[in-house]
């Protein structure tokens, strides 16, 4: 059976982005440190775009990255415009090829990614020397002790088995089971003898197999002569299920003591380190640059982006002025379409830094309580408030508050923290879950220790206050902020 061509006419819509807007969005959404790696690249790889050079009294050339220190309560949705934006943007034609890149519309020269390998090659500054960890410290102690081959083969599947905090994740039985393959005739009593040689090395107590094996090797490394040291060896080898459950009575029955004598005890214990291999770890520290800062002027609050984000960024008059209208040739092209692109970025880095200017200035009027009286204050927000305000799409608002940093005088907040869900009040008002979590734990940092507050409890004081929160949303609240348990926090002594 043949079949039949034909053709057909469909009308459907399709969203489409121009390569400027993907470029806007792209900006949009990076952080203050990959936007700082995005202009070195850009200034790399072409030729028309420069740092301007800071010129007292003269604001010509000053680009679209400045900053602003205009009042909230006077902000304008408007988005302000320099001279000098409009002479770079005059003429930058309003609609670009659609569903396309940058290296689709305009002529990149293919020296872009050899600069940018370079650069990255030579980026000395970015390389940083590799972390020691534990197993690593570990294993030079081994190399600096006489060890038999056969002893240093056991000793080494033993290290193998210690995790960050420096416990055996092994089963020391599967470590002997799996090293009889390899060794002959070895019995077990050997394995048990490197581990508990492997026990003292630094930090004590590494290698233990539980917590109560771990305190018990950091006891046994303090001198005989220490007061209630054995009284803390029976306690933590026998009663340390009693001692997390706060059984006072117990301990002091079992351990025949008095409470001053179990204070002493107890205190001994605390000494000790439960996770002897937790301090080892270096962790890379995360830097963190606010792009807004606010601060209060004469009793009203300012917000203005921080200068340091980015550089200044200007055309290069000098090839700029090289290119000729009616000139087709190829290093005429090239130039005209590394001027185009320039154009293109500085007008998304403005419209970046405008976008999240208004942002900011908006989150401050909107939650001026929590800058004047803290997380308590805070008011239920959510992205569709901003959004709506601004005439912008939520998506929008959610790609300009991630990884966007404030400084206020009450510390460095991420641009989303300031939104949040919302509880009733019995008067009818909405309360924040911020200033729900601010007020369980204000409630928890001034109760008793020996009788600390259940989460029901802490429900009927936030009924009180006339909040509507049930015990299981008090819990999840709790966990949330990595609060133990009443049970946990209780303290017997």
């Amino acid at each position: 059976m043949a079949m039949k061509q034909s053709l057909q006419l469909r009308i459907g819509q399709q969203l489409s982005m121009t390569p400027q807007l993907q470029q806007a969005i792209k900006l949009l959404q990076l952080s203050t440190m990959d936007l700082q790696q995005e202009i070195q690249q850009a200034l790399d790889s072409n030729m028309m775009l420069e740092v301007a050079e800071e010129e007292s009294g003269d604001s010509s050339n000053q680009d679209p990255v400045g900053n602003s220190n205009e009042e909230v309560s006077s902000v304008d949705n408007e988005t302000p415009t320099t001279d000098t934006v409009e002479n770079m943007t005059a003429d930058i034609p309003d609609e670009l090829p659609i569903d396309s890149s940058w290296e689709d519309v305009f002529d990149v020269a293919q020296v872009t990614s050899a600069v940018q390998a370079t650069a990255e090659q030579q980026d000395f500054a970015a390389q940083r020397t590799k972390d020691e960890t534990l197993l690593d410290y570990l294993f030079w102690q081994l190399d600096t002790m006489r060890f038999t081959e056969r002893d240093r083969a056991i000793a080494t599947a033993i290290i193998d088995s210690v995790n960050d905090d420096g416990y055996l994740v092994t089963p020391i039985e599967n470590i002997y089971q799996g090293l009889m393959e390899q060794l002959e005739d070895l019995e077990f009593d050997e394995v048990e003898a490197v581990l508990h040689r492997v026990q003292r090395f630094d930090p004590i107590g590494v290698a233990a197999v539980d917590l109560a094996d771990c305190l018990k090797i950091q006891l046994l490394q303090i001198p005989e002569s220490t007061p209630f040291r054995d009284n803390a060896l029976q306690l933590v080898t026998r009663y340390l299920d009693v001692l997390a459950a706060h059984d006072q009575p117990k301990l002091l029955r079992k351990l025949a003591v008095n409470e001053q004598q179990l204070s002493e005890i107890i205190a001994l214990i605390r000494t000790l380190d439960p996770k002897p291999g937790s301090r080892l770890q270096s962790s890379t520290a995360d830097y963190v640059v606010p792009d807004v800062f606010v601060s209060k002027v004469k009793g009203k609050w300012q917000v203005s982006l921080n200068p340091d984000i980015a550089p200044k960024l200007r055309i290069n008059p000098f090839y700029s002025s090289m290119i000729k209208r009616a000139d087709n040739s190829e290093d005429n092209t090239n130039m005209k379409n590394h001027l185009q692109e320039a154009k293109w970025f500085i007008k998304s880095l403005y419209s970046r830094n405008d976008t999240l200017l208004r942002v900011g200035k908006s989150i401050v009027v909107k939650q001026e309580g929590f800058f004047d009286h803290g997380a308590i204050a805070m008011k239920p927000m959510v992205l569709r408030d901003i959004a709506e305000e601004l005439e912008l799409h939520e998506s929008t608002i959610s790609r300009v508050t991630t990884q966007k940093y404030m400084h206020t005088p009450n510390g460095i907040f991420e641009l989303k923290y300031f939104f949040s869900s919302h509880v009733s009040t019995e008067a009818g008002g909405e309360c924040s879950a911020t200033a729900i979590k601010a007020f369980i734990k204000e409630l928890v940092s001034n109760e008793t220790p020996k009788k600390p507050l259940s989460d029901s409890k802490i429900a009927e004081l936030l009924k009180e206050k006339g909040i509507n929160v049930a015990r299981r949303t008090v819990a999840k609240y709790r966990e949330a902020m990595s609060i133990p348990s009443s049970s946990r926090r209780k303290t017997i002594l």
